[in-house]
């Protein structure tokens, strides 16, 4: 009876430091880089070329390539960043569904 007191104590001590530390930390800021300007220059600049002569055209495709495989990258990077987004507030979520049980 008596380990079995002790134990529930130190489990509800334990919980009300884990539920004090959690309170005390202020979140983690998440940086999104932003869009680089060399974007929009690399379309102007393809416009441009394209313009002057037919084998322009070909190098205004390839950049036009570049500038969407660029888009793609900053895309994927927002996605695996709202996942993550996701997944601190589905642990804040438990985290105050615990702390209420306590």
């Amino acid at each position: 009876m008596r380990h079995t007191k002790f134990t529930l104590l130190s489990f509800a001590l334990i919980l009300a430091f884990a539920s004090a530390a959690t309170h005390a930390q202020s979140p983690q800021p998440i940086v999104v880089q932003a869009a680089s300007p060399t974007s929009a220059t690399a379309a102007s600049t393809a416009a441009a070329v394209v313009a002057k002569d037919p084998d322009s055209i070909q190098a205004a495709i390839k950049t036009l390539q570049q500038i969407k495989a660029a888009n793609e990258e900053i895309l994927n990077k927002q996605k695996a960043t709202l996942e993550t987004i996701g997944d601190i507030e589905e642990a804040a979520e438990q985290l105050k569904i615990f702390a209420k049980r306590g």
